[in-house]
């Protein structure tokens, strides 16, 4: 592909006093709009079985203001409440297309607490961004710079339970070259011994984020659970534990994005196996090891780097006997139990489990072409 593609920088900012308590009232009335907007599509199908249209729930919205219960709602910008309502709009069309569960309704302390802002809500110059309802730019950290000539075109501020701020700023990026065209292939087999093994032989260790701070975050869930419900002391366990999370997932995220850039790079092809992540989590004596490995971050990073740079990436059905197949003569195994790592065909051939898989799944990938 290449060309022109839209990507997302996302940096940590710092607000002002003043700016963190209107960007914390912004998310609480997004949140607040998505619900009610939710509640009444849901009360509406209900009892009249028809559906509501984003122009309704707009009006709804706009009629909300005008009451003194609601009133608060003009204190923040109308672009991040006209978003959340696009947003559920865009969820009950995936609802319907059964890409995606019914919509749920938001938590003030376990969802995203994000506001999004279009370009009538914010004003972007010499670098320098100000959001709508404030007279000062934020104090951005530009960790990397944005490509030269980029205006942002959408941007969202998000607050993690961490509390870090971030603000992804989404631009069209005319720096983005396919690269040049490979002849090799490459089949990976996804595990949690190794995250991934290549058909090459290569097996890439799996570094276990969670594992390696699992007594960190025990201690800090301990420390958690002493503190008496409602005291200030509660809230600062509680992000302690958060910062732990954080921790873990950016180390993972920064482990996986360096992986899928070398896959990519490295092949014109790359194939994968079509796994229900979700249905393995089913297993609870693996369930907390799969979440660690991430394959479906993974999975989803390769898709968009491949698209980006003109690579090819080819998932098979999940029900190829990948691990029983014999990469050499074709011989299916009857029965190969997850504890046997090696195993010999009839045909004499020895087959490391894992690279046999890989190399099944690029062959199966190359013929489907």
């Amino acid at each position: 592909m290449g060309g022109v593609v839209k990507r997302a920088y996302k940096y940590r900012f710092y607000p002002t006093g003043e700016q963190a308590e209107q960007l914390h009232r912004t998310f609480g009335c997004v949140r607040l709009v998505y619900n009610k907007a939710l509640e009444m599509r849901a009360h509406v199908h209900a009892t009249e079985r028809r559906s509501i249209s984003y122009a309704a729930s707009s009006a709804a919205l706009t009629e909300w203001k005008r009451t003194e219960e609601l009133a608060f709602l003009n204190e923040v910008s109308s672009v991040p409440l006209q978003q959340a309502l696009r947003h559920l709009h865009a969820a009950y069309a995936a609802f319907f297309a059964k890409r995606a569960r019914y919509p749920r309704f938001k938590s003030k302390r376990k969802s995203r607490a994000s506001a999004e802002y279009t370009r009538s809500a914010f004003r972007w110059r010499d670098g320098q961004l100000t959001l709508a309802k404030m007279d000062a730019p934020l104090d951005i950290v530009w960790s990397r710079p944005l490509p030269d000539g980029a205006v942002p075109s959408t941007v969202t501020v998000s607050r993690d339970a961490a509390g870090r701020w971030f603000v992804s700023l989404l631009v069209e990026d005319l720096t983005v070259e396919a690269l040049p065209l490979l002849d090799t292939a490459v089949g990976v087999d996804a595990g949690l011994t190794s995250l991934v093994t290549l058909s090459t032989g290569e097996k890439v260790t799996n570094p276990r984020h969670e594992r390696a701070d699992r007594r960190r975050l025990a201690k800090a869930q301990r420390d958690l659970a002493r503190k008496e419900k409602g005291s200030q002391n509660r809230v600062k366990a509680r992000f302690k534990v958060a910062k732990v999370h954080a921790r873990i997932a950016d180390r993972r995220r920064d482990h996986l994005h360096k992986l899928s850039t070398r896959l990519v790079r490295e092949n014109q092809t790359v194939v994968i196996e079509d796994l229900t992540v979700r249905n393995l989590l089913r297993n609870h004596r693996l369930a907390r090891a799969i979440s660690d490995a991430a394959w479906s971050q993974l999975r989803a990073m390769l898709e968009y780097k491949a698209a980006w740079y003109g690579r090819t990436l080819v998932t098979v059905d999940r029900w190829f006997p990948s691990s029983k197949l014999c990469s050499d003569c074709g011989r299916l195994t009857e029965s190969l139990p997850l504890n046997i790592r090696t195993w010999q065909c009839p045909c004499g051939a020895t087959h490391d489990r894992d690279i046999n898989a890989a190399r099944n799944l690029l062959a199966a990938g190359l013929a489907d072409r």
